[in-house]
């Protein structure tokens, strides 16, 4: 599926080739594919971007993929599309997970909030906070987000930064309510697996009420659903 997006990606740039948020999105789907080997295990469950065995991308695909973004870069009509490949650039970079330039993609996410000032732009930016600035500041930020009560993913991160502050409790609320509301199995046997073993047949409870509290440990209030 995700080679035939590159192919259908690259005929598009063939067609419009002087648009560069079409170069931007072929490549970004390039970047993307290049580390697709490395994203699951032998037994296809999911493997953490931190965790992946980074002599399994595709440095190939990964060249392709950085002069695609040189070259749309160079027309100075910077877009969404040309960002989150240049995020994804950054994240190819780095030859070990700690080598990552958090301050570099942190820069990108705040000229995306710009750009598409979106609830999930704000969840990927928290993200990049918190390797900056450590988890206590990006995790009033994932609270505030309005919008995503039913996206796994902001569960999914919110109980990783209550686990590194130390709240499990907590951090096992949040992860048992994404891995409720994911759709995908690979996905959801990830988050179980990061529960204790005491909670993972709690996966299966739903209602992200039980996932997301506030400060004081009485449920955050619900923006619009997304």
């Amino acid at each position: 599926m995700s080679a035939e997006a590159v192919r259908l990606g690259r005929l598009l740039a063939e067609l419009m080739p002087d648009e560069p948020e079409v170069l931007g999105l072929l490549a970004l789907m390039v970047l993307i594919e290049a580390r697709r080997p490395a994203r699951t295990d032998a037994r296809g469950d999911l493997v953490r971007l931190a965790d992946q065995d980074r002599t399994r991308w595709d440095r190939a695909l990964i060249a392709t993929g950085q002069d695609l973004l040189r070259r749309c870069l160079r027309r100075g009509q910077p877009g969404p599309y040309q960002l989150q490949a240049a995020i994804n650039a950054v994240h190819s970079d780095a030859a070990t997970a700690a080598d990552t330039d958090w301050r570099q993609i942190l820069d990108l996410y705040d000229h995306m909030a710009v750009l598409a000032p979106t609830p999930v732009v704000a969840l990927h930016r928290a993200v990049a906070v918190a390797e900056v600035h450590g988890p206590a500041a990006a995790l009033p930020l994932v609270d505030a987000i309005e919008g995503l009560d039913r996206h796994h993913v902001l569960h999914a991160v919110r109980g990783d930064l209550l686990r590194r502050l130390g709240r499990t409790d907590e951090a096992a609320d949040a992860l048992a309510c994404a891995a409720a509301l994911t759709g995908n199995a690979a996905e959801r046997r990830f988050l179980l697996s990061r529960l204790p073993p005491t909670r993972r047949d709690q996966g299966s409870e739903p209602g992200p009420d039980r996932g997301r509290t506030s400060g004081s440990g009485r449920p955050a209030p619900h923006g619009t659903d997304r």
